[in-house]
């Protein structure tokens, strides 16, 4: 599978680059950005570990690189920020005028309803798709761990938990933890899975959590003034379902911080830290 070079741009010593490439999975062309280390295009032989980053509604793949601020700690770690767009995007793809239904807000799931199963499935693109192309064409191994924000730390979470075999590591800023029983979740699940509401579990972190036989290392921020926090995004769900199940979630409240990138620019280092302890380390090689 081949892939066009967008843009690069030069940042603490490693690129910055945006790629596209034509997805077979989601039947469309798509956009990732990268950030590739210092190295990375002249160790022969060296692979380095990757982080998946998931944005949230209306995002694009350019937000968190622009604005969390993470290159230089990934720079300083050695760890290749991957960062894929939140949907299909295109003139023939389905799409809704609301910001989030269709374009903009895949919600990480694979869609079995019309007109949006032909495009929207993002859940095979990101668990499996992107990374054999990632894996393909720049210098990375098969360590990985995912990360993401509000709807993208919904698909952090769902992703991680349906495949531990294949991340070190999962952490979300402020994610939908219970989709089925919050607005937006259940607006686009029933959208894209139909009105059977027993498909939707396989999405539903809160859920996946008391499913689970194999435990990943998992933090979870969320700020106490985060507009969405009671509606939406429902941790508190997340956190009695992984205390049942003696999941070993770390749940961290940080007074005074809202939904924005703001807050993610705010614990960034620390999230890559935690992911690093686990990339960096050869007890598990991810399959």
């Amino acid at each position: 599978m081949s892939i066009e070079l967008v843009s690069s741009t030069r940042l603490f010593d490693g690129l910055q680059q945006e790629y596209r490439h034509r997805s077979a999975v989601l039947n469309c062309t798509m956009q990732f950005s990268i950030f590739l280390p210092q190295g990375t295009d002249s160790e022969e032989g060296h692979r380095y570990p990757v982080l998946y980053w998931l944005s949230g509604l209306t995002c694009t793949d350019v937000n968190f690189s622009q604005k969390a601020g993470a290159q230089r700690m990934a720079a300083e770690l050695g760890i290749v920020l991957v960062i894929p767009d939140t949907s299909p995007r295109g003139e023939d793809v389905a799409d809704d005028p609301t910001y989030d239904l269709g374009q903009g807000a895949g919600f990480y799931v694979n869609a079995t309803q019309e007109p949006w199963k032909q495009h929207y499935r993002m859940y095979d693109y990101i668990a499996a798709e992107l990374p054999a192309l990632i894996e393909g064409h720049f210098p990375v191994s098969k360590k990985r761990a995912i990360s993401g924000h509000s709807m993208g730390g919904h698909g952090a979470l769902v992703i991680g938990l349906r495949n531990p075999e294949r991340y070190t590591s999962v952490s979300a800023f402020s994610p939908i933890c219970n989709p089925i029983a919050c607005p937006w979740g259940e607006k686009a699940f029933g959208a894209y899975l139909g009105a059977d509401t027993t498909c939707w579990e396989g999405y539903d972190a809160s859920v996946l959590v008391g499913r689970a036989t194999t435990h990943l290392p998992i933090l979870v921020s969320q700020g106490d003034e985060d507009q969405f926090l009671e509606q939406q995004l429902r941790p508190e769900a997340l956190q009695m379902a992984a205390e049942a199940c003696s999941y070993p979630l770390r749940l961290e409240h940080h007074a005074g911080y809202d939904h924005s990138y703001f807050f993610i620019a705010s614990f960034i280092e620390e999230h890559l830290r935690f992911h690093a302890d686990y990339l960096l380390s050869n007890d598990k090689i991810p399959a």
